[in-house]
């Protein structure tokens, strides 16, 4: 079969080099650069199981700028184009989304178009009508960052959004769900056949859970550090029952990413109107977080201050990326707290050596590691690293397994 995907980030890219062990399948990104990278089989993601399939299998897969190629008599028309929390309209900006729909049908109207961005409740019903067409179905992506292709070949589950009473996009939906299937290296995958405001409301209560757990831990943790307890015992001898288990149990600054800060705020937004509690509190909670962390840093660094006589000391911040091994700095929870401490004045250094440039708003980056910690009274980070080893007694971090 022929395959276009709109977008070439991790939804998008990880579901282009899956199909395209057993299909044509052809890559659209707007930007030249990603292309061209694509195009000598270059990750423009940094994901392991990518870089070693884009390199090591043979992939019918081509990349292009040029969208009206791509969908030209194209089978199925995947949509994985970035979706974000507009604060002002109190909703997804879906704009992206829809530009590829509306060029798509305008291309190939015979085409079944399976949107994988994360969109609101009741998304899919409105193209549907907005554009007069079945063909619209919504499949929603369990992915994490950095290990995109590899949750792909052993996803949890696959979940596809149609009406059941079209049987003609019924019988598309379970082809799809085949050719993901296919792709896969796991034998055993569950499938879920729903209809699309049911599959919409999977993903975002799913991602709303996981930031449940890992601001119910941080809470954890909070409560241990003002109290003065062990952090790692508690949560240690919490975890042993199996209901609970171990897993997004680990401290952080607060949860970040491409995902779980817009899809939990659009969730909310989708409770207008309907009781509820708890969704409200993990979003507030998230924010109450990044303030107690800082609140924490500033009190260390007054301290430090204090001992040297009132210098004021500078303060290093060790990676802007939302965790190990990934290249996304979008909504990085250290950054929430790098913004509160600037906000009270204090002077930052950044480490990030994926930035070529030379200031992040408005605070110097030192691309020298020892630079950087040598300028350094106190370093932030978010996940401790083996090269910051040798300066522990300066860092100031709440993770405790070393784990995302």
């Amino acid at each position: 079969m022929k395959i276009a995907i709109a977008g070439t980030g991790y939804v998008g890219l990880s579901n282009a080099v899956l199909l395209a062990q057993h299909n044509e399948v052809w890559a659209v990104d707007i930007i030249p650069e990603k292309v061209e990278m694509l195009s000598r089989r270059k990750s423009p993601v940094q994901d392991k199981e990518l870089e070693e399939y884009l390199t090591q299998k043979n992939l019918n897969l081509r990349a292009v700028t040029d969208g009206a190629l791509a969908y030209k008599n194209a089978d199925f028309i995947i949509v994985s184009t970035p979706t974000n929390y507009d604060p002002e309209k109190n909703y997804f900006d879906t704009s992206s989304v829809e530009s590829v729909i509306e060029q798509a049908l305008g291309i190939n109207r015979s085409a079944y178009i399976v949107i994988k961005s994360t969109v609101p409740v009741g998304f899919t019903e409105r193209m549907q009508k907005k554009y007069a067409s079945s063909h619209i179905l919504f499949s929603p992506e369990f992915l994490r960052e950095g290990r995109a292709l590899y949750d792909n070949l052993y996803p949890s589950r696959i979940i596809a959004g149609v009406y059941k009473d079209d049987e003609e996009a019924l019988h598309k939906a379970k082809q799809f769900i085949g050719l993901l299937v296919q792709g896969a290296r796991k034998k055993e995958i569950d499938t879920l056949i729903m209809e699309p405001t049911e599959a919409e409301a999977v993903k975002l209560f799913a991602n709303t859970y996981l930031a449940l757990r890992v601001a119910y831990f941080n809470e954890m943790d909070t409560y241990a550090e003002v109290r003065g307890l062990n952090t790692e015992q508690i949560i240690k001898g919490v975890c042993l029952d199996p209901r609970i288990g171990s897993h997004y149990n680990n401290p952080s600054f607060g949860y970040g990413g491409y995902c779980l800060p817009k899809d939990t705020k659009q969730l909310l937004a989708n409770y207008d109107h309907v009781p509820n509690n708890i969704i409200g509190a993990i979003v507030e909670a998230n924010r109450t977080r990044k303030d107690f962390i800082a609140d924490q840093i500033l009190r260390k660094l007054r301290f430090k201050e204090k001992s040297r006589a009132g210098q004021k000391c500078t303060v290093g911040v060790y990676r802007l990326t939302m965790k190990a091994h990934s290249d996304n700095f979008r909504q990085s929870s250290i950054q929430g707290i790098m913004k509160r401490l600037k906000a009270k004045g204090v002077e930052i250094i950044v480490y990030e050596p994926s930035l070529k440039e030379e200031t992040f708003f408005g605070s110097c980056v030192e691309k020298d590691l020892q630079k950087f910690k040598d300028k350094c009274e106190l370093i932030i980070s978010n996940r401790k690293e083996k090269e910051l080893e040798d300066v522990m007694d300066k860092v100031y971090t709440r993770d405790l397994f070393m784990t995302d």
